[in-house]
């Protein structure tokens, strides 16, 4: 994968997450600075995902560990490189043991 692929994938991804961001019922902020997207709970929680150009990969910092994502072709998802789980799935997981938030993202 191309660094402007890697990029273009970013994006799409940064935008689809904000887009269901904005879907929300309850009391979350989030911004995007460069590469990195941080988004504040109402618990005072924060979660980071930024993207990793060096390593073609998503991180994302959670109150429960920091996890590295790769792009899968196949599942057309990132996957995390530890366990394989799928991101957008494992966003929605996190956002509700974290926060407590009702987050549905497909």
């Amino acid at each position: 994968m191309t660094e402007s692929e890697f990029n273009d994938l970013i994006d799409q991804t940064f935008e689809a997450l904000e887009l269901a961001l904005d879907e929300v019922e309850g009391d979350l902020d989030y911004q995007t600075s460069g590469s990195v997207l941080t988004v504040e709970f109402e618990n005072g929680t924060t979660m980071v995902f930024s993207r990793q150009p060096p390593t073609r990969q998503l991180w994302l910092a959670a109150r429960s560990g920091g996890f590295h994502f790769a792009y899968d072709e196949a599942a057309q998802d990132w996957c995390n490189t530890r366990d394989g789980t799928l991101f957008q799935a494992f966003v929605v997981q996190q956002m509700q043991e974290q926060a407590g938030v009702d987050f549905a993202w497909s």
